[in-house]
């Protein structure tokens, strides 16, 4: 079981990285159609995000062994992949690791839009994953599993939020507001892929420690 501090640390690279807020005009535009089922799509996709986060910590190491893929070689690859997302949100820009014009053009004829692709891959999308398959390995004991899950069921718990509330939200913020919010968000999320890699070539390169 790791400190507070940093399940705390845990819980705003999560936040940082789902981004439950940067998503609701996309929520907004992709329920345009069907906004008398936005409460519902919200639910829906809430409960798939916590679904999927919580799979990542209890079964993301299994699926790693299959591949015969090391925890370390899979820290770098994952810090890799972060910083690449972390440098587009500095940018004000999404990720095509989390949506590309070829999923937004199947959303808008989807019925299933709550799942794929807002749950997946926009919200938790491979960085979400990865991020979750890293802190699970940091200790052994099922408390600390417990407590990532619990952390993800809160995340899950701030989209149903912004999603419940997002004409209201999609009103009162402006982009730029949301842009600041995502560039903060994308300075946290850096610092963390930074040391994912560096503790990754660590563990692989010792004798550069």
């Amino acid at each position: 079981m790791l400190g507070w501090n940093d399940y705390l640390r845990i819980f705003t690279g999560l936040v940082a990285i789902v981004g439950p807020l940067s998503t609701v005009p996309l929520f907004l535009n992709f329920t345009e159609h069907v906004q008398s089922q936005r409460k519902r799509i919200a639910r829906t996709s809430a409960f798939a995000v916590a679904c999927i986060l919580a799979i990542s910590v209890v079964a993301g190491a299994r699926i790693l062994a299959i591949f015969n893929i090391s925890i370390s070689g899979f820290r770098v690859a994952g810090g890799i992949l972060l910083l690449t997302i972390a440098f587009e949100m500095l940018e004000a820009k999404t990720s095509r690791t989390r949506r590309t014009p070829e999923e937004d053009e199947e959303a808008m004829h989807s019925s299933a839009i709550g799942v794929v692709p807002l749950a997946l891959p926009l919200l938790a999308g491979p960085g979400a994953i990865s991020t979750m398959i890293l802190f699970a390995q940091q200790s052994d004991g099922i408390v600390h599993k417990l407590i990532l899950i619990a952390i993800g069921t809160v995340v899950a718990g701030l989209v149903w939020l912004c999603f419940h509330l997002a004409p209201q939200i999609g009103q009162r913020l402006s982009q730029t507001s949301m842009n600041i919010s995502s560039r903060v968000m994308g300075l946290i999320l850096a610092a963390m892929a930074v040391e994912f890699i560096i503790d990754g070539i660590r563990t692989l390169l010792p004798g550069l420690a």
